[in-house]
Protein backbone atom coordinates (compact mmCIF):
# COMPACT_ATOMS: atom_id res chain seq x y z
CA UNK A 1 0.00 0.00 0.00
CA UNK A 2 1.31 3.42 -0.97
CA UNK A 3 0.77 6.22 1.56
CA UNK A 4 0.44 9.81 0.39
CA UNK A 5 0.97 12.29 3.19
CA UNK A 6 -0.30 15.68 2.06
CA UNK A 7 0.96 17.74 4.94
CA UNK A 8 2.81 20.65 6.46
CA UNK A 9 6.53 21.32 6.42
CA UNK A 10 7.82 23.64 9.16
CA UNK A 11 11.05 24.95 10.57
CA UNK A 12 10.68 24.68 14.35
CA UNK A 13 12.19 27.59 16.32
CA UNK A 14 12.50 26.03 19.76
CA UNK A 15 13.05 27.88 23.04
CA UNK A 16 13.88 26.04 26.26
CA UNK A 17 12.36 27.89 29.22
CA UNK A 18 12.08 27.37 32.96
CA UNK A 19 8.31 27.86 32.66
CA UNK A 20 5.94 29.12 29.97
CA UNK A 21 5.74 32.88 29.49
CA UNK A 22 2.62 34.54 30.93
CA UNK A 23 0.58 37.49 29.55
CA UNK A 24 2.45 40.83 29.81
CA UNK A 25 5.59 39.00 30.92
CA UNK A 26 9.08 38.85 29.39
CA UNK A 27 11.31 35.92 30.31
CA UNK A 28 14.83 34.80 29.41
CA UNK A 29 15.13 31.63 27.31
CA UNK A 30 17.56 29.02 28.61
CA UNK A 31 18.45 27.83 25.10
CA UNK A 32 17.45 28.18 21.42
CA UNK A 33 17.59 25.55 18.69
CA UNK A 34 16.11 25.01 15.21
CA UNK A 35 14.65 21.69 14.08
CA UNK A 36 12.72 20.30 11.14
CA UNK A 37 9.03 19.89 11.97
CA UNK A 38 5.43 20.42 11.03
CA UNK A 39 2.87 17.71 11.67
CA UNK A 40 3.08 16.59 8.06
CA UNK A 41 6.86 16.26 8.02
CA UNK A 42 6.96 14.59 11.44
CA UNK A 43 4.37 12.02 10.40
CA UNK A 44 6.12 11.29 7.10
CA UNK A 45 9.39 10.75 8.97
CA UNK A 46 7.59 8.40 11.37
CA UNK A 47 5.94 6.52 8.49
CA UNK A 48 9.25 6.13 6.68
CA UNK A 49 11.19 5.06 9.76
CA UNK A 50 8.44 2.56 10.52
CA UNK A 51 9.06 1.00 7.11
CA UNK A 52 6.07 2.34 5.14
CA UNK A 53 6.16 3.38 1.48
CA UNK A 54 5.41 7.08 1.97
CA UNK A 55 5.24 9.93 -0.52
CA UNK A 56 5.17 13.44 0.91
CA UNK A 57 3.30 16.23 -0.87
CA UNK A 58 3.29 19.85 0.22
CA UNK A 59 5.20 23.09 -0.29
CA UNK A 60 8.32 24.83 0.96
CA UNK A 61 9.84 28.24 0.36
CA UNK A 62 13.39 29.09 -0.63
CA UNK A 63 14.48 28.33 2.93
CA UNK A 64 13.07 24.79 2.85
CA UNK A 65 16.01 22.70 1.64
CA UNK A 66 16.67 21.49 5.19
CA UNK A 67 13.11 20.12 5.33
CA UNK A 68 13.46 18.17 2.10
CA UNK A 69 16.81 16.79 3.21
CA UNK A 70 15.26 15.54 6.45
CA UNK A 71 12.47 13.75 4.57
CA UNK A 72 14.89 12.14 2.13
CA UNK A 73 17.22 11.06 4.93
CA UNK A 74 14.32 9.34 6.68
CA UNK A 75 13.34 7.50 3.49
CA UNK A 76 10.27 9.47 2.38
CA UNK A 77 9.78 10.29 -1.31
CA UNK A 78 9.82 14.09 -1.88
CA UNK A 79 9.19 14.09 -5.63
CA UNK A 80 5.78 15.75 -5.26
CA UNK A 81 6.89 18.61 -2.97
CA UNK A 82 6.81 21.99 -4.71
CA UNK A 83 8.96 25.05 -3.98
CA UNK A 84 7.04 28.35 -3.92
CA UNK A 85 7.86 32.02 -3.38
CA UNK A 86 7.91 33.16 0.23
CA UNK A 87 9.01 31.60 3.50
CA UNK A 88 8.34 28.03 4.55
CA UNK A 89 5.98 27.41 7.42
CA UNK A 90 7.49 27.72 10.86
CA UNK A 91 6.59 27.18 14.49
CA UNK A 92 7.62 28.97 17.68
CA UNK A 93 7.85 26.39 20.45
CA UNK A 94 8.37 26.78 24.20
CA UNK A 95 9.57 23.71 26.11
CA UNK A 96 9.56 23.90 29.89
CA UNK A 97 11.69 22.01 32.40
CA UNK A 98 9.19 19.12 32.60
CA UNK A 99 9.33 18.58 28.82
CA UNK A 100 5.87 20.00 28.12
CA UNK A 101 5.42 22.34 25.18
CA UNK A 102 3.20 25.04 23.70
CA UNK A 103 3.33 26.02 20.04
CA UNK A 104 2.48 28.94 17.73
CA UNK A 105 2.32 28.06 14.02
CA UNK A 106 2.90 30.40 11.06
CA UNK A 107 1.57 28.76 7.90
CA UNK A 108 3.91 30.20 5.26
CA UNK A 109 3.90 28.11 2.08
CA UNK A 110 1.74 25.46 3.81
CA UNK A 111 -1.21 27.82 3.25
CA UNK A 112 -0.50 28.09 -0.50
CA UNK A 113 -1.47 24.55 -1.46
CA UNK A 114 -3.90 24.83 -4.40
CA UNK A 115 -6.65 22.52 -5.61
CA UNK A 116 -4.90 22.21 -8.96
CA UNK A 117 -1.74 21.00 -7.25
CA UNK A 118 -3.67 18.49 -5.14
CA UNK A 119 -5.43 17.07 -8.21
CA UNK A 120 -2.11 16.71 -10.06
CA UNK A 121 -0.58 14.74 -7.18
CA UNK A 122 -3.61 12.48 -6.70
CA UNK A 123 -3.41 11.39 -10.34
CA UNK A 124 -0.55 9.13 -9.23
CA UNK A 125 -2.56 7.30 -6.55
CA UNK A 126 -5.69 5.18 -6.54
CA UNK A 127 -7.66 2.29 -5.08
CA UNK A 128 -5.76 0.46 -2.37
CA UNK A 129 -3.67 3.48 -1.41
CA UNK A 130 -4.11 5.72 1.64
CA UNK A 131 -3.94 9.48 2.10
CA UNK A 132 -2.98 11.00 5.44
CA UNK A 133 -4.11 14.56 6.18
CA UNK A 134 -3.70 17.04 9.03
CA UNK A 135 -5.14 20.56 9.40
CA UNK A 136 -2.00 22.65 8.83
CA UNK A 137 -2.33 23.20 5.06
CA UNK A 138 -4.93 24.78 2.78
CA UNK A 139 -7.69 22.93 0.89
CA UNK A 140 -7.80 19.76 2.98
CA UNK A 141 -11.56 19.53 2.35
CA UNK A 142 -10.92 19.29 -1.39
CA UNK A 143 -8.09 16.78 -0.88
CA UNK A 144 -10.35 14.54 1.19
CA UNK A 145 -13.13 14.57 -1.41
CA UNK A 146 -10.82 14.01 -4.39
CA UNK A 147 -8.92 11.20 -2.67
CA UNK A 148 -12.13 9.39 -1.82
CA UNK A 149 -13.36 9.71 -5.42
CA UNK A 150 -10.21 7.92 -6.53
CA UNK A 151 -10.73 5.07 -4.05
CA UNK A 152 -8.10 5.99 -1.46
CA UNK A 153 -8.61 5.33 2.22
CA UNK A 154 -8.56 8.57 4.23
CA UNK A 155 -6.75 8.98 7.55
CA UNK A 156 -7.21 12.33 9.29
CA UNK A 157 -5.39 13.89 12.21
CA UNK A 158 -7.61 16.97 12.83
CA UNK A 159 -4.95 19.15 14.38
CA UNK A 160 -5.27 21.99 15.06
CA UNK A 161 -8.98 21.36 15.68
CA UNK A 162 -10.23 24.73 14.46
CA UNK A 163 -13.09 25.74 12.14
CA UNK A 164 -11.22 24.36 9.12
CA UNK A 165 -11.86 20.82 10.33
CA UNK A 166 -15.62 21.32 10.07
CA UNK A 167 -15.40 22.54 6.48
CA UNK A 168 -14.52 18.95 5.60
CA UNK A 169 -16.99 16.18 4.92
CA UNK A 170 -15.87 14.03 7.85
CA UNK A 171 -18.10 11.18 6.71
CA UNK A 172 -15.32 10.45 4.19
CA UNK A 173 -12.75 9.64 6.88
CA UNK A 174 -11.78 5.99 7.46
CA UNK A 175 -9.35 6.59 10.35
CA UNK A 176 -9.39 9.45 12.84
CA UNK A 177 -6.26 9.90 14.96
CA UNK A 178 -7.05 12.38 17.74
CA UNK A 179 -5.89 13.52 21.16
CA UNK A 180 -8.35 14.18 23.98
CA UNK A 181 -8.89 17.86 23.07
CA UNK A 182 -9.53 17.09 19.41
CA UNK A 183 -11.75 14.18 20.41
CA UNK A 184 -13.95 16.35 22.62
CA UNK A 185 -14.30 19.01 19.92
CA UNK A 186 -15.28 16.56 17.19
CA UNK A 187 -17.55 14.63 19.54
CA UNK A 188 -19.26 17.80 20.75
CA UNK A 189 -18.92 16.84 24.41
CA UNK A 190 -17.39 18.46 27.50
CA UNK A 191 -16.57 15.09 29.04
CA UNK A 192 -12.90 14.35 29.67
CA UNK A 193 -13.53 10.59 29.97
CA UNK A 194 -12.69 8.43 26.93
CA UNK A 195 -15.88 6.34 26.96
CA UNK A 196 -18.32 9.26 26.37
CA UNK A 197 -15.98 10.80 23.79
CA UNK A 198 -15.71 7.57 21.82
CA UNK A 199 -19.44 6.89 22.13
CA UNK A 200 -20.30 10.32 20.72
CA UNK A 201 -17.76 9.95 17.91
CA UNK A 202 -19.14 6.53 16.97
CA UNK A 203 -22.66 7.93 16.82
CA UNK A 204 -21.61 10.81 14.56
CA UNK A 205 -19.27 8.89 12.24
CA UNK A 206 -20.61 5.35 12.18
CA UNK A 207 -18.26 3.82 9.60
CA UNK A 208 -14.95 5.21 10.85
CA UNK A 209 -12.26 3.84 13.14
CA UNK A 210 -10.90 6.08 15.90
CA UNK A 211 -7.59 6.24 17.74
CA UNK A 212 -7.89 8.45 20.82
CA UNK A 213 -4.58 9.30 22.52
CA UNK A 214 -4.66 10.48 26.13
CA UNK A 215 -1.07 11.38 26.95
CA UNK A 216 0.09 9.50 30.01
CA UNK A 217 -3.33 7.82 30.24
CA UNK A 218 -2.69 5.63 27.19
CA UNK A 219 -4.60 5.26 23.93
CA UNK A 220 -7.92 3.78 22.80
CA UNK A 221 -8.93 2.23 19.49
CA UNK A 222 -12.57 1.96 18.48
CA UNK A 223 -14.22 0.78 15.24
CA UNK A 224 -17.71 -0.55 14.42
CA UNK A 225 -16.71 -4.02 15.69
CA UNK A 226 -14.51 -3.60 18.75
CA UNK A 227 -12.71 -1.37 21.24
CA UNK A 228 -9.15 -1.79 22.60
CA UNK A 229 -6.87 -0.01 25.07
CA UNK A 230 -3.08 0.38 25.06
CA UNK A 231 -1.25 1.69 28.11
CA UNK A 232 1.83 3.90 27.74
CA UNK A 233 5.42 2.88 28.29
CA UNK A 234 6.82 4.83 31.25
CA UNK A 235 9.94 6.81 30.36
CA UNK A 236 11.57 10.07 31.45
CA UNK A 237 10.27 12.78 29.11
CA UNK A 238 12.69 15.35 27.70
CA UNK A 239 10.55 16.85 24.90
CA UNK A 240 6.97 15.83 24.02
CA UNK A 241 6.79 17.90 20.80
CA UNK A 242 6.58 15.03 18.29
CA UNK A 243 5.03 12.32 20.45
CA UNK A 244 1.60 12.52 18.84
CA UNK A 245 3.00 12.66 15.31
CA UNK A 246 5.27 9.70 15.98
CA UNK A 247 2.30 7.74 17.32
CA UNK A 248 0.20 8.65 14.28
CA UNK A 249 2.86 7.71 11.74
CA UNK A 250 3.68 4.41 13.38
CA UNK A 251 0.01 3.46 13.80
CA UNK A 252 -0.82 4.17 10.14
CA UNK A 253 2.33 2.36 9.01
CA UNK A 254 1.27 -0.65 11.07
CA UNK A 255 -2.24 -0.72 9.60
CA UNK A 256 -0.89 -0.23 6.05
CA UNK A 257 1.60 -3.03 6.65
CA UNK A 258 -1.11 -5.49 7.62
CA UNK A 259 -0.82 -5.39 11.41
CA UNK A 260 -3.97 -5.75 13.46
CA UNK A 261 -5.01 -2.66 15.38
CA UNK A 262 -3.77 -4.05 18.73
CA UNK A 263 -0.25 -4.63 17.41
CA UNK A 264 -0.31 -1.27 15.61
CA UNK A 265 -1.29 0.44 18.88
CA UNK A 266 1.55 -1.31 20.72
CA UNK A 267 4.08 -0.31 18.09
CA UNK A 268 2.84 3.29 18.01
CA UNK A 269 2.92 3.61 21.81
CA UNK A 270 6.46 2.30 22.01
CA UNK A 271 7.63 4.65 19.25
CA UNK A 272 6.02 7.66 20.98
CA UNK A 273 7.69 6.71 24.26
CA UNK A 274 11.10 6.65 22.61
CA UNK A 275 10.39 9.97 20.86
CA UNK A 276 9.84 11.90 24.10
CA UNK A 277 13.26 10.89 25.41
CA UNK A 278 15.00 13.10 22.81
CA UNK A 279 14.91 16.78 21.86
CA UNK A 280 13.37 18.05 18.65
CA UNK A 281 10.45 17.01 16.50
CA UNK A 282 11.50 14.95 13.47
CA UNK A 283 14.98 14.18 14.87
CA UNK A 284 13.39 12.42 17.86
CA UNK A 285 11.37 9.92 15.79
CA UNK A 286 12.91 6.47 16.34
CA UNK A 287 13.86 3.86 13.74
CA UNK A 288 11.73 0.72 13.56
CA UNK A 289 14.63 -1.44 14.78
CA UNK A 290 14.85 0.66 17.95
CA UNK A 291 11.10 0.37 18.50
CA UNK A 292 11.18 -3.42 18.10
CA UNK A 293 14.10 -3.71 20.51
CA UNK A 294 12.30 -1.48 23.02
CA UNK A 295 9.14 -3.62 22.83
CA UNK A 296 11.24 -6.76 23.24
CA UNK A 297 12.70 -5.37 26.46
CA UNK A 298 9.39 -4.16 27.90
CA UNK A 299 6.77 -6.73 26.82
Amino acid sequence: MKILNLGSLNIDKTYSVKRFVQPKETIQALDYEEFCGGKGLNQSVALARAGAEVYHAGAVGGDGRILLDMLKEAGADTGYVETLDGASGHAVIQIDESGQNNIIICGGTNRKITREYISSVLEHFGKGDLILLQNEISNIDFAMEEAKKRGLQVAFNPSPADEGVFLCNLELVDYFILNEVEGRILAGTDSEEPAPILKALREKYKNAAFVLTLGDQGAWYCDPEETSFQDIFRVEAVDTTAAGDTFCGYFIAGIAGGLGHKQALLQASAAAALAVTKKGAAPSVPERSAVEAFIGERV
